[in-house]
């Protein structure tokens, strides 16, 4: 229909949303078109009424079964069009403002230890030294084996040490680090731009790195290349990370919960706020738009300093009695 294919484009072109946003938008509203049974761009403007999206919403949650944590994505995304075709004069009001969202159980993000991850890093510091370089020597089965441990730990190293996201990483370009300032450019959404401080340490992991990718891929790279690739000189993908963490993550015993790009992230803002880094300053490193996107991680001091106060405040320790 053309107003979802302009709808599309303008998030694409305008709001610059990520092509997986893109393609989630765009399978939400295929849902409602088949679910309300519009055929033209007419049919679909008159199903936009807060009966018909009320009708929806139970559709998607007892017909499909989808979570109530879905169903409120796939009103967001109608609420968005609707806004959009206000914007275009096409509709006087927002229907989806009227409709009631299923609520849903407030999740905690979860994160790693740090001695968790400092096991991680103990364990592969082999694979990321300069002596591990002279087992990558080009396109044979040992190379490949030592360049794609080099890799995995990269991008552990880098989700861990940064807080990026995984779509960032996928984005970044050799010329994206300054080494000598100590500092990588990340685009992140939106295409909003922030620029994230490197330890030497990981400054070194990815120059030798980098080293190893030019071995593998037999010339050198320009710096408008993506940073990290496959052994085939390859840009990495999503599911590409997802293995890599999923696959690193599992050799450490400690670790049995999720393995993911983003409870990296989770565990480097936890780390942050308990070495008492202040909201704002790891609102601008994880690249969130509000402060309220940052202020979830407050949970896990929280539940440091009750701790705190049950081991040191004296009424504390003493039950809450009256007393001496």
């Amino acid at each position: 229909m053309r107003l979802i294919e302009d709808y599309i484009s303008y998030i694409k072109d305008i709001r610059r949303y990520s092509a997986r946003t893109q393609a989630i938008y765009s399978d939400a509203l295929k849902v409602f078109v088949e679910d309300c049974g519009a055929a033209t761009d007419e049919e679909l403007l008159k199903s936009l009424t807060p009966q018909i999206i009320r009708s929806h919403e139970v559709y998607l949650l007892e017909k499909r079964e989808d979570s109530p944590r879905t169903v409120r994505l796939h009103l967001s995304v109608l609420s968005g069009f609707c806004r959009y075709l206000m914007k275009e004069k096409r509709l006087t009001a927002n229907p989806v403002r009227t409709v009631a969202k299923p609520k849903v159980e407030k999740r905690l993000p979860v994160f790693y230890r740090e001695e968790s991850m400092n096991e991680y890093f103990a364990a592969t510091d082999c694979d990321a030294s300069e002596e591990n370089l002279a087992l990558i020597t080009g396109n044979d089965k040992a190379s490949e084996a030592a360049y794609s441990r080099r890799l995995e730990r990269l991008i552990v190293s880098m989700l861990y040490s940064t807080g990026m996201r995984r779509a960032e990483l996928i984005g970044l370009r050799i010329g994206d680090v300054d080494f000598a300032r100590g500092t990588m450019t990340v685009r992140g959404k939106g295409d909003k731009v922030r620029e994230i401080p490197l330890v030497s340490s990981l400054c070194k992991e990815i120059s030798l790195y980098l080293q190893a990718v030019e071995t593998m891929v037999g010339r050198e790279r320009s710096a408008s290349e993506p940073l990290a690739v496959t052994g085939k000189g390859l840009k990495l993908y999503p599911v590409f990370i997802d293995r890599a963490i999923k696959k690193a993550l599992g050799r450490v015993g400690s670790i049995t919960g999720r393995k993911s790009p983003h409870v990296l992230r989770h565990s480097l803002a936890t780390e942050l706020l308990d070495e008492g880094a202040d909201l704002n300053s790891i609102k601008e490193l994880l690249g969130h738009s509000s402060l309220a996107a940052t202020q979830v991680y407050t949970h896990n001091t929280i539940e440091k300093l009750k701790k705190v106060y049950v081991n040191a405040h004296p009424r504390a320790k003493s039950g809450g009695k009256n007393g001496d």
